[in-house]
C-alpha cells in the first residue's frame, strides 16, 4: 500500500503526473530484473528447459521451409501452414508426450478424414437438396458419440487429444465439402503435412537431448521413498528432543520434505502414461512395467500418511514423563533408525535398478525393536503414571509399527517390480524366489566366482 506525504497530496494533477514518470524508468528497470532473476532461477533448475525452447525453435524452423521454398511448397500450397501448427501443438517437453500427441493427431487425421470424405461422398448421393441435412446428422452423431468416448477413463488419459483432433477434422472435411469439390485433395494435404509436422517434432524431440518422461518417473519414485526415509531416520533424535525441548527454534524443514509425497498421486499418473507411448531406451526395455509403478506410489503414498500422523507427535502438548521416556527411547529411535535405512537401501537400489534384498536386515530389527518398544509399554512403564501421558507414546509406538508394515509392502512390491523388469544382479547377491523369506528375515547368496551357495538365517 503506497503511502503518499502531505505535499504529494496537495500536488496538483500535474506535478503528480511529472513525479511518476519521472519514477518510471526505476520501476521498470526493477521489473524487468525480476524477470531477469526469474528466468535465470527457471534455467538453473532445470537446464532441460533451455535446451527444449531450442529445440522447438529449430523444428519449426526447419517445417517453415515446406512453405519458404517453392518445389515444397508447390505440393502442399496453403496447406503447409498445417505443418506449422501442428508442431506448435504437437512438441512437448518429453518423448513421451511428443509421442502421444503425435501419433494420436496423425492417426485420428488418417480415420476422421476417411470418414469424412465418405460421409461426403454418401451425402452427395442423396441430393443437392438432401446433402446439407445428412452431412448436419453425420456431424451431428459423430460429434456427441465421440465427445461421449471422451469421458471413459482410459481413453481420456491416453487418447483425450486423439479424440479432440477427430472430431475437428471429420467436421472439417464433411463439412467443407458442401462448398469445394476437391474435397478428397483437401484430406490428402490436410493429412500430408500433419503426419510431416508430427515426424519431425518426434524425430528433433528423440535426436536431440532426449528427455524421457519414464526416467523422471522412475527417479521420482525413487525420490519418494528417500524423503520418508529421511523423516523416520531423524524422528526418533527429534521426538526425544522436542519432549526435553519445547521451545526450540531449529529449523525442521528437513522434516517437512515427505508431504510432496502425499499430493503426488496426479503426477504419478500422468508421467505413467505418457511414459508408455515411450520406446525402450537404455535400462528401460519395450514394454517396461510402468502400471507397477503406480503401485508402488500408493504404497509410499499409504506409509507417508502414517508418517503424517507419526509427526503430529513432534509437537504434541501432553508429553510422556521423562521415566517412561528414557525407557522407550532406545527401542523407539532404534526402530525408527532401521526403518530409515530400509527405506533409504530400497530407494537407491531401485534408483540403480539393482535386484537385492540388502533391506530385508533393516526391516528385521526395526520389528525387532517396534517389538520391544511394544512389550515396554504393556509391561513396565506404567507404573504411576497418568493415562494421558501414556497415550502419546503408545501411539508412536502403535504408528512405527504400521510404518514397519507398510515398508514391508513397499520392498515386495520393489522386487516384484525388479523381477518384472529385469533389474541387473548386483555382484554375489542373487534374489530369493520365495516372498515369504522377506518375513522370515532371511537372505539368500551366491558367489560369483565358484557359484556356491552360502545361507545366512537371521533369528528374529
Amino acid at each position: 500500500m503506497e503511502v503518499t506525504s502531505p505535499e504529494q497530496e496537495s500536488a496538483g494533477p500535474l506535478t503528480r503526473g511529472c513525479q511518476w514518470l519521472k519514477a518510471l524508468p526505476k520501476e521498470f528497470c526493477a521489473k524487468v530484473m525480476g524477470i531477469a532473476k526469474m528466468a535465470k532461477k527457471l534455467g538453473q533448475d532445470d537446464p532441460r528447459r533451455i535446451i527444449h525452447s531450442l529445440k522447438v525453435g529449430l523444428a519449426l524452423t526447419l517445417v517453415s521451409l515446406f512453405y519458404y521454398f517453392k518445389p515444397l511448397y508447390d505440393g502442399f500450397e496453403d496447406s503447409a501452414l498445417w505443418a506449422v501448427l501442428t508442431v506448435v501443438v504437437v512438441f512437448e517437453f518429453s518423448v513421451g508426450a511428443t509421442l502421444g500427441k503425435g501419433l494420436n493427431r496423425m492417426l485420428a487425421t488418417f480415420v476422421a478424414g476417411a470418414l469424412g470424405i465418405g460421409a461426403h461422398c454418401l451425402a452427395t448421393l442423396s441430393g443437392r437438396t438432401a446433402e446439407p441435412i445428412l452431412i448436419a446428422i453425420f456431424v451431428f452423431l459423430i460429434a456427441a458419440i465421440v465427445t461421449f468416448m471422451r469421458f471413459f477413463p482410459r481413453l481420456k488419459a491416453r487418447y483425450d487429444y486423439g479424440l479432440l483432433i477427430f472430431i475437428l477434422t471429420f467436421s472439417l472435411v464433411s463439412v467443407s465439402g458442401y462448398r469445394d469439390d476437391q474435397v478428397l485433395k483437401m484430406a490428402h494435404q490436410r493429412l500430408s503435412t500433419i503426419i510431416v509436422g508430427s515426424c519431425i517434432s518426434v524425430i528433433v524431440c528423440i535426436c536431440i537431448c532426449p528427455v524421457w518422461i519414464g526416467e523422471d518417473l522412475h527417479n521420482f519414485v525413487a525420490a519418494n521413498m528417500e524423503k520418508l526415509g529421511n523423516f523416520l531416520e531423524a524422528f526418533g533424535d527429534e521426538y526425544f528432543k522436542v519432549s526435553e525441548e519445547p521451545q526450540s527454534n531449529v529449523n525442521k524443514s528437513f522434516l517437512q520434505g515427505y508431504r510432496s509425497v502425499l499430493t503426488s498421486k496426479s503426477g504419478e499418473e500422468t508421467m505413467a502414461n505418457l511414459a508408455r507411448w515411450e520406446p525402450g531406451h537404455g535400462p528401460f526395455g519395450f514394454r517396461h512395467p510402468w502400471k507397477m509403478y503406480l503401485k508402488l506410489g500408493n504404497l509410499t503414498r499409504e506409509c507417508a500418511y502414517k508418517v503424517e500422523a507419526l509427526n503430529s507427535y513432534l509437537n504434541s502438548k501432553i508429553q510422556t514423563p521423562a521415566e517412561i521416556r528414557g525407557k522407550i527411547q532406545g527401542p523407539c529411535e532404534k526402530a525408527s533408525r532401521e526403518s530409515s535405512k530400509a527405506l533409504k537401501e530400497l530407494a537407491s537400489a531401485f534408483r540403480k535398478m539393482v535386484r537385492t534384498r540388502s533391506a530385508i536386515l533393516h526391516i528385521a530389527s526395526s520389528k525387532t525393536a517396534a517389538e520391544e518398544l511394544k512389550n515396554l509399554l504393556k509391561q513396565s512403564v506404567w507404573g504411576e503414571a497418568d493415562v494421558l501421558e501414556i497415550i502419546p507414546a503408545a501411539s508412536v509406538a502403535s504408528l512405527l509399527l504400521e510404518i514397519i508394515e507398510c515398508i514391508e509392502k513397499i520392498a515386495e512390491a520393489v522386487y516384484e517390480l525388479a523381477k518384472v523388469a529385469s533389474f541387473r544382479n548386483r555382484d554375489a547377491t542373487v534374489l530369493p524366489e520365495r516372498p515369504d523369506l522377506l518375513h522370515q528375515g532371511a537372505v539368500q547368496q551366491v558367489s560369483d566366482i565358484d557359484m556356491l551357495h552360502h545361507v545366512i538365517t537371521i533369528a528374529e
